[in-house]
């Protein structure tokens, strides 16, 4: 049987990641996005997630047999947040249930199952590190909840099997992403390179001093099909990261390094990147003017406020790979390279000089 996969979210840092794996491995991909992607390989799929008919329409001709639901959508409260993300996961598989052609389906969500949403980020009673998935939901509204509770409600209706997964931040290339901190230190430090500022960590001193940990896009590319793949893995959840340690004070080193850059020492007080980099549109157009860069919006490829809400985070973050690894799932990246291979891709790309 022609395995095809649906992508919903498919030019995001982690959409564009399983897109090329999946291809790599001679699948057949169905890109879904706004404005999908006319890469060669791969069936564009045009529509607005939030708007059942427009999902419908774009979706009535495909039989996918895997579905990868990689997005979501920033609302201004998270009782916001719960109606329209849960509302976009229930459009898709509304959509491609008549088809009856679903065997599994994948759902990317992230850490803040267990450190709470936005609103409530890192504050009242948190489980212990390392993170495990058997602890159970925070007593709190969260819109990763709301997504799981559709994909768990259609699976019952249409009896695919399902995984879920838990990556801590994720590095990745994607122009337009609201969470990208690998881009969005790159291009800070190319902000101080041009101007002498000094390249201070934004985050608070428990990030700094602190263990964590991340999951680079290609690693949880691979623990998505792998899942897939894998009969134990079925109707799981799994954290992902890429399976190393370290502190903020030495992988901004290797950072500062990489861009010839001498690391500040620790701030008197936190320095937020939404404040530090909030007027930095006017050097940035002279940067990719001066050097022909693809991108001369800077706000097309930097959050800083999602940097600075993993970054400023006062409680340690460690996440247990254990049970994906039990199950067979070895897979490792080293987070240093991580960045360095993103910031590789961006000078590739010319999105950074």
């Amino acid at each position: 049987m022609t395995q095809l996969a649906l992508v919903v979210g498919a030019s995001g840092i982690v959409g564009s990641a399983i897109t090329q794996l999946l291809l790599d491995n001679q699948w057949q991909v169905a890109a879904l996005s706004r404005h999908p992607s006319q890469a060669s390989g791969v069936i564009p799929v045009a529509a607005d997630l939030q708007d059942p008919e427009s999902v419908r329409r774009a979706l009535q001709d495909l039989k996918p047999t895997h579905v990868f639901i990689t997005t979501w959508s920033r609302q201004a409260t998270e009782a916001e947040n719960i109606r329209v993300n849960a509302a976009m996961v229930r459009n898709v598989l509304d959509a491609i249930r008549p088809a009856k052609s679903v065997a599994h389906v994948a759902l990317v969500t992230g850490l803040k199952h267990y450190l709470g949403p936005f609103e409530a980020y890192g504050k009242g009673t948190l489980p212990q590190t390392p993170f495990r998935e058997e602890q159970g939901r925070l007593d709190v509204e969260n819109f990763y909840y709301a997504q799981e509770d559709e994909v768990f409600s259609a699976a019952k209706k249409d009896g695919f099997t399902w995984s879920v997964h838990r990556p801590h931040t994720v590095t990745g290339v994607a122009v337009g992403n609201a969470m990208n901190m690998a881009t969005t230190l790159a291009v800070y430090a190319t902000i101080c390179k041009q101007t002498g500022r000094p390249f201070v960590f934004p985050g608070s001193r428990v990030q700094w001093d602190s263990l964590t940990d991340m999951t680079d896009a290609k690693q949880l590319a691979k623990q998505l099909l792998w899942a897939a793949q894998t009969p134990a893995a079925a109707n799981q959840a799994f954290n992902i990261t890429n399976g190393d340690i370290f502190r903020w004070k030495w992988m901004w080193t290797r950072i500062a390094d990489y861009f010839g850059l001498h690391p500040a020492a620790y701030p008197p007080a936190p320095s937020p990147l939404e404040s530090q980099m909030a007027d930095d549109q006017a050097i940035w157009s002279q940067i990719a003017a001066e050097r022909g860069l693809k991108e001369s919006d800077i706000n097309r490829l930097v959050s800083p406020w999602h940097t600075d809400a993993d970054l400023g985070r006062p409680i340690e973050v460690v996440t247990d790979m254990s049970k994906s690894r039990a199950m067979g799932f070895t897979e490792f990246q080293a987070s240093d390279q991580a960045f360095f291979n993103v910031f590789d891709q961006l000078r590739r790309e010319r999105l950074i000089p």
